[in-house]
């Protein structure tokens, strides 16, 4: 039973204790821990006491000095986060060489750099940032040629990074990547006239294709009917030579010319679907009942 007892009592000294004794050390500023891509800023009376910025477990006193136990009571710890953020600014209005009303969207990244410039040389970082990537991409972009403007994304993103990145960083930002999303008209009227005159170019265009189209069917037809045309002209040209020779051949054997004249003969008959009247050969009273039939 006293064992039990023994480890009851460690094991809710542990549990309780150790846990209040952390927070009192870390109420009277004995130590502080710093996670990944985080620093910690220690003012005291109006002065920056230290920046702890590599992430770990660190004793203040040791770091800092005595004045770390003073910070909670008399001064303040900011806890600044040091990840990569990423903005877009849409539509930045911009003017072409030409006078063309054109919007530059921007993509930009950043992260903090100096934590002491962030916190104290300019109230709202953020917001003079975006606004000076906002002007500086109307400065270094404006009368740029539209045809550029259209087709040099990565000329325009490096313009604008080099204008920023200066005054970014007495700011404590440091800039990442910039780019140029978007290019587009501003002008509703504008792109409606360009709409139409695209609209009416494709169907140019269109009816250009579709009448060579049909002037090459043409073609290709009038050539294919001539062609024929000769063909057909050179066979009737033939045949009255092929039908002489035919004919020729078959006087050469009489009883084959009279049986095929008779053929032709009989072939004509039929096919004029004419009424035949067929009669003995000498038997006149049979040609005196069929006259007198008709």
């Amino acid at each position: 039973m006293t064992i039990l007892v023994v480890a009851l009592v460690t094991f809710l000294a542990l549990m309780v204790g150790v846990p209040l004794l952390l927070a009192i050390a870390r109420f009277f500023g004995l130590y502080t821990t710093v996670e990944e891509r985080e620093t910690h800023v220690f003012i005291l009376f109006g002065q920056v006491l230290g920046v702890i910025a590599e992430p770990g477990l660190h004793f203040l006193p040791g770091k800092l000095g005595l004045g770390a136990l003073l910070v909670r009571a008399f001064g303040r710890r900011v806890v600044l986060d040091l990840s990569l953020t990423q903005e877009y600014l849409r539509s930045q209005p911009v003017n072409s060489e030409e006078g063309a009303p054109m919007g530059i969207g921007i993509w930009y990244e950043m992260y903090v750099d100096d934590a002491e410039a962030y916190l104290f040389k300019n109230a709202d970082p953020r917001g003079s940032l975006r606004a000076n990537v906002g002007s500086s991409a109307v400065r270094a972009l404006s009368n740029m040629r539209l045809s550029d403007m259209l087709e040099t994304r990565h000329a325009m993103s490096m313009l604008v990074r080099n204008e920023v990145s200066p005054k970014s960083h007495e700011w404590g930002f440091k800039l990442g990547s910039v780019y140029i999303r978007k290019v587009h008209f501003r002008d509703g009227a504008m792109v409606r006239q360009i709409q139409e005159k695209v609209v009416n170019r494709l169907r140019q265009v269109t009816s250009a294709i579709q009448q060579d189209g049909a002037n090459q069917v043409n073609l290709i037809r009038g050539t294919a009917e001539r062609e024929a045309a000769i063909e057909f002209a050179k066979a009737a040209a033939l045949r009255p030579k092929i039908v002489g020779e035919a004919l020729r051949q078959l006087q050469q054997h009489p009883r084959v010319a009279a049986a095929t004249f008779e053929v032709l003969e009989t072939q004509r008959l039929l096919e004029s679907q004419a009424e035949i009247t067929l009669l003995p050969a000498g038997d006149g009273i049979a040609a005196l009942v069929a006259a007198q039939q008709k």
